[in-house]
């Protein structure tokens, strides 16, 4: 990654989290360049893609977007829309899982009502015979987040699991204490803005640990997902699957909603499962802001559809 994307990266993560640049891109409709990355608005409208995706062979997982709130009512808001959101699944039949930010719960105001939200939401998709990943956000939430995993699952809560981000130093660690505890994961390059204390600076030592981390996941036979557009690093996970044995029914692939979708549908095709991580609801800024961070040619994606208008 040279030196100016590296600046730009920087600068797009930096916005990420600013209120006034939020409200800017609402009110100048930078909104409509979203919809490539985001399902809709509504359950619905989510559901209704869901259904697009399920009927090429791909499965989901679904987000309701939403993150950093200022107080604890909103957790309750969105726990009871997750409830309702796994309630749906079920009663629709669709294939799809959900997932889910710690701080969308309360994580940075409440920690214990945090994982009350949370511990509902879990126990409602047990009883609908479903899965949730409680994604990973910036380092301060990290080592939370991953003690989240692991009282849930003491509690008796096994239908739950996490991602680990490649990009950071402590990630191999982390991988060989849960792959011990037998959670399932999703391994990511990781999309925040971190020091280099933290994490790597450096794309292809992110990439040489991303590799590390999905053979100590593949050796180990314990359920993994390996999110990632990155052609290299989905062919050598083929290639070392093959090699070793490994059946494509020990791990998936997962990509984003709106990010090479043909790839998805080839994939599938040709018998790996896909999961496609698909996010909707109205607080899509953060997450969008991200995208176009971990991509900068989504950025021009954007401008040309502005100047079609």
């Amino acid at each position: 990654m040279d030196l100016g994307t590296r600046i730009f990266r920087s600068l797009l993560l930096s916005l990420a989290g600013n209120k006034l640049a939020e409200k800017l891109a609402a009110k100048y409709g930078l909104k409509r360049g979203a919809q490539r990355f985001i399902a809709g608005r509504t359950l619905d409208e989510a559901l209704a893609r869901v259904r697009e995706l399920n009927a090429q062979g791909i499965g989901v997982t679904l987000d309701h977007l939403g993150e950093g709130i200022r107080l604890t009512a909103e957790a309750a808001v969105y726990r009871d829309e997750y409830i309702r959101l796994v309630e749906s699944i079920r009663g629709t039949n669709i294939q799809a899982t959900v997932s889910l930010k710690p701080t969308q719960m309360g994580l940075k105001l409440d920690p214990e009502n945090c994982y009350a939200n949370i511990r509902d939401i879990v126990a409602a998709a047990r009883s609908c015979s479903n899965f949730v990943t409680l994604d990973m956000e910036d380092t301060a939430c990290t080592a939370a987040t991953i003690g989240l995993v692991r009282r849930l699952r003491a509690d008796g809560l096994s239908n739950v699991g996490t991602v680990i981000q490649a990009y950071l130093y402590r990630s191999e660690e982390d991988v060989e204490r849960l792959t011990r505890e037998g959670v399932t994961l999703r391994l990511v390059k990781g999309a925040y803005k971190e020091p280099r204390t933290l994490a790597y600076p450096r794309l292809t030592d992110v990439d040489a640990n991303f590799l590390r981390l999905i053979k100590l996941r593949l050796d180990s036979g314990v359920y993994t997902a390996i999110a990632t557009h990155d052609e290299r690093i989905i062919d050598w996970t083929k290639r070392y699957a093959d090699d070793c044995g490994i059946t494509v029914d020990r791990f998936e692939f997962q990509m984003l909603y709106g990010i090479r979708s043909q790839s998805q549908k080839q994939l599938a095709d040709e018998g790996y499962t896909v999961r496609c991580y698909v996010p909707y609801g109205r607080m899509w800024y953060p997450y969008f802001v991200r995208r176009l961070a971990e991509r900068p040619a989504n950025v021009m994606f954007i401008v040309k559809n502005r100047n079609r208008r």
